[in-house]
């Protein structure tokens, strides 16, 4: 029988916009682990400019910047997940996670009525 998931795919939206989502934490784990927006985006085959604008709309929602770049020369630029930015990717993981722990009887009991 095949493993059943249950994969919980948390947006957190503020007014209009999508402040976090699946995506976007993905892409603030890139830049975290890179310290670089652009290598952050290619390792999400996403556009600089898509990602740029995602990072634009997060640090908008948030009261201080999730993440700061800072324009390079010859050498390139640099992106930093700020301390803020940190404690919203924590957060989102443990909503995550909490949200799968309350889906654990309701997911057993769906399994019954799986092939």
């Amino acid at each position: 029988m095949p493993t059943v998931q249950i994969l919980p795919r948390i947006r957190v939206v503020f007014g209009r916009n999508v402040a976090l989502g699946p995506g976007k934490v993905e892409l603030l784990e890139h830049i975290a682990r890179t310290g670089c927006l652009r290598k952050g985006a290619a390792a999400m085959e996403m556009s600089y400019m898509r990602a740029w604008m995602l990072v634009q709309t997060m640090n908008r929602c948030f009261k201080k910047p999730v993440v700061v770049t800072k324009r390079g020369g010859a050498k390139g630029g640099t992106a930093v997940v700020t301390d803020e930015g940190k404690a919203v990717l924590a957060l989102y993981r443990r909503m995550e996670a909490e949200s799968l722990r309350a889906a654990r009887p309701a997911r057993k009991e769906l399994t019954k009525y799986l092939r």
